[in-house]
């Protein structure tokens, strides 16, 4: 499918095949720094689940371009319709290993896109966040469940309430990032893992993907569904639709506490 932001009708998620056994899937909407709509986010569960079911890959590098891995929702459709938030499952649901390959910014829905990878290598100079709150929302896919168990709840707690954002070199330091590289290298040294993994047995792999969830995520799935109620009802709220409305307006919101 096309998409009208990507400047030429060109698809919104993108793939090719560097190696026999690795895919790379990029995302595809360049004009607005891959803002996450709801198509590219339908399209990015399609394309893992096909390369899930293909037989032939065992890894799969998500990555974007060198200005922005994902720069959160798509605002302006957040405004009109909403997200909807039951596309990620199938994201979650996905067995194959999924490395993350982060340049530019990774924010609000980008950096839970890239939370949901395996394994995450960021550029030192990468901007990494959780901006939501101020739209008067929260992150409702993952990132108050992820992001904490990653960094811890001080960290989490700053990023979350008042939107600190973390660099590459910072999100290696806490634990979110596997490694930061320069930005040339990010790509070269994500495939590289994945042509890694790929050469390994395939069904272990899996396996072993499915027991480290289990330790990690533990019961992180009835977590997830309480964070996206909590974000679903915050955007019922005035405030909710007060932050959408500055932000597309280009002026400070006004909160109003309802």
């Amino acid at each position: 499918m096309s998409d009208p932001s990507t400047g030429s009708g060109q698809a919104v998620v993108l793939t090719e095949r560097p190696h026999e056994h690795v895919a790379l899937v990029r995302l595809n909407r360049p004009k607005v720094f891959n803002a996450l709509s709801n198509e590219l986010v339908e399209q990015l569960a399609s394309t893992l689940e096909m390369l899930d079911a293909d037989g032939v890959t065992r890894a799969v590098v998500i990555t974007g371009n060198e200005r922005a891995f994902a720069a959160g929702a798509d605002i302006g459709e957040f405004a009109a319709r909403g997200p909807r938030l039951e596309i990620w499952d199938r994201l979650w649901a996905v067995e194959l290993p999924l490395v993350g390959a982060v340049n530019g910014v990774a924010l609000g829905g980008g950096l839970e896109l890239a939370m949901s990878c395996d394994l995450l290598i960021v550029a030192d100079d990468a901007r990494l966040g959780q901006p939501e709150i101020s739209l008067g929302v929260m992150p409702g896919a993952g990132g108050t469940q992820r992001l904490t168990r990653a960094v811890g709840k001080t960290i989490a707690t700053e990023m979350v309430l008042l939107g600190r954002e973390l660099s590459g070199r910072e999100a290696e330091l806490h634990g979110l990032a596997n490694r930061s590289v320069p930005p040339e290298r990010v790509l070269p040294v994500a495939l590289a893992l994945a042509r890694a993994i790929a050469g390994q047995a395939p069904q272990a792999v899996r396996t072993a993907k499915r027991a480290i969830a289990r330790a990690y995520e533990g019961s992180m799935h009835a977590a997830l569904l309480d964070e996206r109620q909590a974000f679903y009802t915050l955007l019922k709220t005035e405030d909710a639709r007060e932050g959408v409305d500055a932000f597309l307006g280009k002026r400070k919101p006004t909160w109003s506490g309802r």
